[in-house]
């Protein structure tokens, strides 16, 4: 193979990586985020300060940092990675069966509480808050719907890695 397509493979590697690595950071702040600010502002500011639209928009807020840096962690060390150990790496994200179904799950949520967070709170906060914050919790939900399905011993079932034979040039 010449260095193009090499290198195209391993750009196509580090993409696939990289949007894993985004989901991944979405999918870790939307459980901490809100977590995180109610304590904050229950604490330091007392409950008169903790509305509906405020906790939505931090919710988005948060997975959208945590999707930001979850994309640029992963495209960090991406890149300073052979392309062996790109290829490697996604192979076995690929047929990582627990990670897909916890991802399933997480967007499962987000898509249902996208749609449920404004049908309940309609006049609570804005529009933009109630979807793109409704779909932050139904994906800490989806995901905390994942763990609990994995501790009550409904496991994803293992898949065997494929051997590819390896070709020299």
């Amino acid at each position: 193979m010449d260095s193009k397509r090499l290198s195209a493979t391993h750009a196509a590697d580090m993409e696939v990586l990289i949007r894993r690595g985004m989901t991944k950071g979405y999918e870790v702040f939307s459980i901490l985020t809100p977590l995180a600010y109610a304590t904050f502002v229950l604490v330091r500011k007392g409950k008169g300060h903790f509305t509906v639209n405020r906790f939505l928009r931090a919710t988005w807020v948060g997975g959208a940092v945590g999707c930001s840096g979850g994309g640029a962690l992963e495209y960090i060390r991406s890149s300073r990675a052979s392309e062996a150990t790109v290829a490697n790496w996604r192979l076995q994200h690929t047929y990582d069966t627990a990670s897909l179904r916890a991802d399933d799950h997480s967007t499962i949520g987000a898509i249902l509480f996208a749609v449920l967070t404004p049908a309940i709170l309609w006049k609570k906060a804005r529009t933009v808050n109630l979807v793109l914050g409704g779909a932050g919790i139904g994906s800490a939900i989806g995901l905390l719907t994942h763990y609990g399905r994995t501790v009550t011993g409904d496991t994803a079932p293992d898949v065997r890695i494929p051997e590819t034979p390896v070709v020299s040039s």
